[in-house]
């Protein structure tokens, strides 16, 4: 039955992939095939700093695309659950809800007997919505919706009609569940999973951070990589400008399931090449880095606990008594001290009095940051692609 100029249950298909596609799928699988090799042959303390911050990452970028921005500080501190001082209330909850969201992503990634509904979308949307008042989250939006240039104010997108919101996201969870098991196909099933769930646009608001929530979901479903890596939400919030771009030029203004998706795809492949390429030269940086700390650490005889706080200020993070504390385990009294000893040997600065005291990088461990550092950019995979 057709309804306008689209057939109801009828969603963007996945297009036919070039020579030129297939060799940048080669291409990000090579990555992460090695980079796997590499997190299971270095030391925990190097991986699991690289895990926690990629999180924040994802969650910091994810969120900052619609608006709600958070320091690398409070992203990182959102997944320990504590929220520091001077953080936006309705960004922080915003931040929070998609941190548990994407929790209980994770969680279900690898359950025996996961399968993709309607229901699971709507939970998802509470999960991460549930701070807007008013926007129906966990619900199908009830009627129309249109997207509008946030600095013209001109309408840039209509969704499909409210009516046929249920059939559509239907079809969607139906063609996931049915592809499920095909791994080598899973970039571009997750890409489309994003394109069809922000197309349709289901929820009355939401529907950004829902689309990248549900390519995680894709990714992480028995993937190749653990699906805290797989994720591209980090690249999207760095290139928000490109991520719109590309949805207007495949969406021209309204549902039309018809039309080319593989410059969206395209897109993606690109997102996932070089987040994967910057994973990578992340955890060498910080295996780097965390020897020579280490050894500052050990040459100037201060205490071995302080290498993970000490290792986040050499990356440009703050740190704070209660960050110390989380990350060396102890208490309130002996990060005071620790963190005073760091200071008065330069190691660390500290800056503000009292409860806004926090400690950055003090010259020699900014010069030695500097020294582990790759600032060449990321090249585009399909450049390298066509002189492979």
């Amino acid at each position: 039955m057709s309804i306008g100029n689209y057939l109801i249950a009828m969603i963007y298909q996945a297009p036919t992939l070039e020579v030129l596609d297939e060799e940048v799928l080669s291409m990000i699988r090579e990555l992460w095939v090695e980079l796997n090799r590499n997190l299971e042959a270095r030391p925990t303390k190097w991986t699991g700093w690289l895990a926690k911050n990629t999180r924040a990452r994802a969650i910091q970028g994810s969120n900052s695309i619609e608006g709600y921005n958070v320091s690398a500080e409070a992203a990182l501190a959102a997944i320990d659950g504590e929220r520091p001082e001077q953080t936006d209330e309705t960004s922080w909850r915003h931040v929070v809800n998609y941190r548990e969201a994407m929790d209980y992503v994770l969680t279900l990634a690898n359950a025996p007997d996961f399968q993709y509904s309607s229901d699971l979308i709507r939970s998802l949307h509470f999960l991460i919505a549930r701070a807007e008042d008013g926007r129906n989250p966990g619900r199908w939006r009830p009627g129309a919706i249109y997207v509008k240039n946030n600095l013209s104010g001109e309408t840039v997108y209509e969704g499909p009609r409210a009516s046929d919101v249920a059939a559509l996201m239907s079809e969607l969870c139906e063609s996931l569940t049915a592809e499920d098991a095909i791994a080598p196909t899973r970039m571009i099933r997750a890409a489309m999973a994003h394109l069809n769930l922000v197309m349709i646009h289901p929820f009355s608001d939401g529907n950004g951070r829902m689309a990248r929530c549900l390519q995680t979901l894709v990714l992480a479903r028995g993937g190749i990589m653990n699906g805290t890596f797989s994720s591209i939400e980090e690249y999207l919030g760095r290139n928000t400008g490109a991520y719109y771009q590309v949805l207007a030029d495949v969406g021209q203004g309204s549902w039309k399931p018809k039309n080319k998706a593989l410059p969206w795809v395209r897109f993606c492949l690109t997102a996932h090449f070089r987040q994967a390429t910057s994973v990578h030269r992340r955890l060498e940086r910080v295996a780097q880095v965390y020897d020579a700390v280490e050894k500052m650490l050990h040459a100037r005889r201060l205490p071995d606990r302080a290498g993970a706080p000490v290792v986040n200020a050499a990356l440009n993070y703050v740190v704070r008594n209660e960050d110390y504390r989380r990350e060396a385990d102890v208490s309130m009294n002996l990060a005071s001290r620790d963190l005073k000893q760091l200071a008065d040997a330069g190691i660390l600065v500290a800056i503000g009095e009292k409860r806004g005291r926090h400690y950055v990088a003090g010259p020699d461990l900014k010069a030695l940051a500097a020294k582990h550092q790759d600032p060449s950019p990321v090249p585009d995979p399909y450049s390298l692609a066509k002189h492979r």
